[in-house]
């Protein structure tokens, strides 16, 4: 028997992938299998979405923003000459605050 190897879709791309959603009824989407497998999304992870006006629209890992948080108050995250530090630490507050309030609720 031969060896199939199995083809990568089109849209993945050297750890790239690109797909389109449509928004249901009640606002959701479904995050294609291809981008939870990349990205290690597994049912009942907490997920972030952050929303800007100008930019758009990124979801990632709450415990991704959660470590963020840790290493902005212990000193250690180190951000870039043109990033505001007060509005720096205020995130950092507010990710420690939804957190908090997600594990009250769980």
């Amino acid at each position: 028997m031969r060896n199939k190897r199995k083809k990568q879709p089109e849209n993945i791309v050297q750890d790239k992938y690109m797909g389109s959603v449509k928004v249901g009824a009640k606002g959701q989407i479904v995050i294609p299998k291809e981008a939870r497998d990349m990205f290690g999304i597994k049912p009942g992870d907490t997920l972030l979405l952050l929303a800007d006006a100008e930019r758009g629209i990124a979801i990632q890992h709450l415990d991704y923003f959660d470590k963020m948080a840790d290493q902005i108050f212990c000193g250690k995250y180190k951000p870039p000459e043109d990033e505001n530090n007060e509005q720096l630490t205020g995130f950092a507050h507010e990710i420690k605050k939804f957190i908090n309030e997600k594990e009250k609720d769980e």
